[in-house]
């Protein structure tokens, strides 16, 4: 009787171990890989990182992943991008600014050579690439700027492209819009502008369409898709059926929809319920246009609610296609909540006040990220008072929101505290992640540069020291596939951090970070998450160790000097 129990033992022990074998990431044929990138979010928006707007593919994709709670960006559009395809910080890559060049190599707003984007790192180990959405890394802003394709993405490794080359425009008739390596207008493409175009669902539509063409062209071969969404980037536009959902969710104003989140994150593990969070941004009892700052949220709320079905609409093509469970998803935002005014300035006349514009200039219309007018003739209006969601209004949801947003971390995009570049990551992959790290929180810090390094890892691809005979830079990050299958990361170097002066760097449970030409603050992450009590004077050593670290990041960097970066630096 005990033999036989023995050789159960033994069986069930074998049995386990085969499992858990077949579950390793080494077990499993190379992963196809999708990372899926949200524009101008805040940490909490997602229902399943505290938010009440309506997230359930995402929720989904989280119930059976790994959510991240201290996983960062590069707190704005353009370099977090550029961090992002690259695996360096933006500064090496080209990107260390926006889309302008400064004369400098780290600011000269575009891609460089000495940098490889993760399609290009793919390539050679057997992967197809694709990409739609923003792109936002070489300039697109004009004519001129569009004539320079280098920095393209069909230049930059990917197969096929849909999308817009510049950061920011309509959601009913974007410019600069680009199928692989034609600017799209009406005379040379048939589908320029269906009747009912919505990015969003442009941008979704041709996700899928890849994936199923990939399926049927190159079967057995892996793929990387990037899905750079432009939701919910101002303008606030959205589909009514999809406004209508969110109608009256915000009467209560910013303080108890922020308070509402708070007890949400509190539940869901996401926080410390020791941190102290943040004072409110807006007084709601001292708004005078209540509908309007309602509809700016109703409208955002939309927008998200429609990128998620987009998400939906991808996770049910993979499923069809027999991929969802050897493919890797990563969900991520680009920066914080945006605090940017976009048209909220004086009263503006509402549409029915303002008559029919003769047609725009073509090329005006063509490359303009805020134009003139909508399609049909009608003037683009700001101000309060002007209802935003159609095509003939350009505006921001404002600061009250994004502070919202951002709950419970202090700031927005552009700068380098916690609600500037804090994002929620979402890691989804049936077959490679570890079945008792599912529905789990990681509260490993993790960055951008961090997920080059995974996807050449889990491809088989091998990072080039040369391309093309130019000198790539090295990888900056370190793979997440240890954090799969639940062990520690090994990361040598902080965590750096630099935006228009506003900078900072995580080294474990301390961060340095200060504002352009303001003092450095030094705050324990894990006592002060949310940026309240500065120990820059108490904890002297710690602060003076880490500007140190951070001055020699900048020295290698391409990081100008602090202070300098607004100095122009092109002759006239």
């Amino acid at each position: 009787m005990n033999l036989i129990f023995l050789r159960c033992i033994v069986l069930l022990a074998g049995l386990v171990s085969t499992l858990t074998a077949a579950n390793t990431p080494s077990a499993q044929k190379r992963p196809n890989i999708i990372v899926i990138l949200a524009d101008d979010m805040g940490f909490s928006d997602l229902g399943c990182y505290g938010g009440e707007i309506r997230t359930p593919h995402l929720d989904a994709l989280a119930k059976g992943g790994l959510r991240f709670t201290q996983f960062y960006n590069g707190s704005r559009c353009c370099p977090t991008r550029a961090s992002l395809l690259t695996g360096l910080y933006p500064h090496q890559a080209g990107v260390g600014h926006m889309m302008e060049d400064h004369g400098i190599d780290g600011y000269r707003g575009s891609l460089n050579r000495n940098c490889v984007t993760l399609a290009e790192a793919l390539q050679p180990a057997g992967y197809r690439s694709y990409a739609v959405g923003k792109w936002h890394v070489t300039p697109g802003h004009s004519a001129k700027a569009l004539e320079d394709t280098r920095n393209w993405p069909l230049q930059r490794g990917f197969d096929r492209y849909y999308g817009t080359i510049h950061g920011a425009g309509s959601f009913w008739d974007p410019s600069a819009l680009v199928r692989d390596n034609r600017l799209i207008t009406a005379a040379n493409d048939p589908d320029y502008r269906p009747k009912q175009f919505y990015y969003t669902d442009a941008i979704t539509d041709h996700a899928v369409t890849f994936v199923r063409e990939h399926a049927r062209t190159h079967p057995g071969k892996p793929f990387f898709l990037y899905t750079a969404f432009t939701a919910a980037h101002w303008p606030m536009q959205a589909k009514e059926q999809d406004i209508a959902k969110y109608q009256g969710h915000y009467h209560s104003g910013y303080s108890a929809v922020q308070a509402a989140r708070w007890a949400k994150q509190k539940r869901l593990g996401l926080v410390n319920p020791k941190w102290e969070r943040p004072p409110i941004v807006g007084n709601w009892a001292s708004v005078k246009d209540r509908p309007f700052e309602e509809r700016c949220m109703e409208v955002y709320a939309a927008m998200v609610d429609c990128m998620d079905q987009g998400i939906g609409r991808l996770v049910a093509e993979l499923k069809a296609q027999g991929q969802f469970d050897n493919t890797l998803i990563l969900f991520l935002q680009d920066n914080g909540g945006c605090a940017e005014e976009i048209g909220r300035g004086k009263n503006a006349p509402q549409r029915a006040d303002r008559p029919t514009l003769p047609p725009m200039d073509p090329d005006d219309q063509q490359f303009s990220s805020q134009p003139r007018q909508t399609r049909d003739g009608w003037p683009v209006r700001q101000g309060y008072g002007v209802m935003p969601g159609g095509s003939d209004t350009y505006i921001a949801y404002g600061r009250g929101w994004a502070n919202v947003s951002n709950t419970p971390f202090r700031e927005y995009k552009h700068w380098t505290h916690e609600g500037g570049i804090s994002t929620p990551l979402i890691a989804h992959w049936p077959n490679g992640l570890a079945w008792s790290r599912r529905n789990r929180l990681e509260h490993e810090p993790a960055h951008l540069i961090d997920i080059m390094a995974t996807c050449v890892d889990l491809a088989g691809a091998v990072y080039p020291e040369l391309r093309d005979r130019t000198k790539i830079k090295p990888m900056e990050g370190v793979s997440l596939r240890p954090l799969f299958a639940g062990k520690p990361l090994e990361r040598r170097r902080p965590i750096f951090w630099e935006h228009e002066g506003n900078r900072a760097v995580r080294a474990g449970k301390w961060k340095l970070v200060g504002k352009e030409n303001q003092p450095w603050e030094l705050y324990n992450m894990e006592r002060d998450r949310t940026e309240q009590h500065d120990l820059a004077a108490v904890e002297s050593d710690h602060a003076q160790r880490l500007a140190a670290q951070w001055e020699a990041y900048a020295a290698r960097a391409d990081v100008l000097p602090l202070g300098s970066w607004r100095v122009k630096t092109v002759k006239e």
